[in-house]
């Protein structure tokens, strides 16, 4: 039995990506299989494609492509009890398993999931998906963000950003975003307090609580920008300054209380459902740019490299999926 699923042979530019058919998975012991409906593009995905994470990638191919995905349970492993077949959900794969959502089927641990948003589209749902953990995991958990703070959200507009403005919102910061000002408005109306230009430099910006990095490059100079006692979580490091990258993480960690920590986000079940409370409270509302076919996963991929996106970029994978019945034949 097969799948499609996207795959590349080869590193390189966006058109490496095609769709084909591939042996459709079975789950094994604590997993379950899911029917994808959506996945969505990250940042990390484009890194690896382009061969810049080939210590972590290898050069073992075909690779696959996609993190995260909303879809249906349509077979259950052993062992999975509390998960049944038919369940509308949204999760993530983790380093482990390695890539794969995008995709038709894909096998996951059943921790790694659960229920979707009701009443969302499942293009809808995944633009929060990991945007919403990896921004409630850091602010919440990491850099405990508290009512009444100043959180500066560096890069707002983007997939995670975008997230990040409305948990600072919910968490009671005071945000402020900084992007390229064509996005000012996109970016006020997720909630953000002020906008900032992104090209103003990091020594004339006020001082923060608490700094929502997205970047990964200047860390120092956006470090500088903590009032005493700020936290600083970055979700990315600058991979063509990889050791001035680091190595700023590393002398934040030792010296002086302002510290910068490099977070990456693993979804679990009980974060997964923190973040769908949160959409059903109305805390949190999707950020989606533009959704692609799973066809065009390579022109996804080059309208994330060009820059200037507004919240997620969605591959919708079950192309029979509406925004009135968003499982509809998944």
């Amino acid at each position: 039995m097969t799948m499609r699923a996207a795959v590349f042979n080869s590193y390189g530019a966006p058109d490496v990506l095609y769709v084909t058919d591939v042996p459709r998975p079975s789950p094994a012991r604590g997993e379950v299989l899911v029917r994808v409906a959506a996945s969505s593009v990250n940042g990390g995905e484009i890194m690896g494609r382009q061969g810049r994470l080939k210590a972590v990638t290898g050069r073992k191919f075909p690779q696959r492509m996609g993190i995260d995905f909303v879809g249906k349970i349509v077979e259950i492993g052993d062992g999975v009890v509390d998960l049944p077949v038919g369940e509308q959900v949204w999760g993530a794969l983790n380093e482990r398993g390695g890539l794969g959502a995008a995709a038709e089927y894909v096998t996951v641990s059943a921790d790694q999931l659960a229920p979707a948003p009701a009443g969302l589209a499942a293009a809808e749902a995944v633009s929060l998906l990991s945007g919403g953990s990896t921004a409630l995991a850091a602010l919440r958990d990491a850099a405990r963000l508290r009512p009444g703070e100043r959180l500066l959200v560096r890069g707002a507009a983007g997939g995670v950003g975008s997230v990040a403005v409305q948990v600072g919102k919910m968490l009671g910061a005071h945000v402020t975003g900084l992007v390229n000002t064509a996005s000012a408005g996109f970016v006020r109306d997720l909630g953000a307090d002020e906008i900032i230009d992104y090209r103003t430099p990091a020594r004339e910006l006020d001082t923060f609580d608490v700094i929502f990095d997205t970047r990964g490059t200047d860390l120092s100079s956006f470090r500088s920008r903590l009032a005493r006692g700020g936290r600083m979580v970055t979700i990315a490091f600058d991979i063509d300054h990889i050791v001035r990258s680091i190595g700023s993480i590393l002398w934040s960690s030792l010296h002086g209380v302002s510290r910068v920590r490099l977070f990456f986000g693993h979804p679990d079940r009980a974060l997964l459902a923190d973040v769908a409370r949160a959409v059903a409270d109305g805390s949190l509302r999707p950020v989606v740019d533009t959704i692609y076919p799973l066809e065009r996963i390579d022109a996804a991929h080059a309208h994330l490299e060009a820059g200037g996106v507004r919240g997620k970029i969605v591959i919708n994978v079950a192309a029979e999926a509406t925004e009135q019945d968003p499982f509809n034949g998944v």
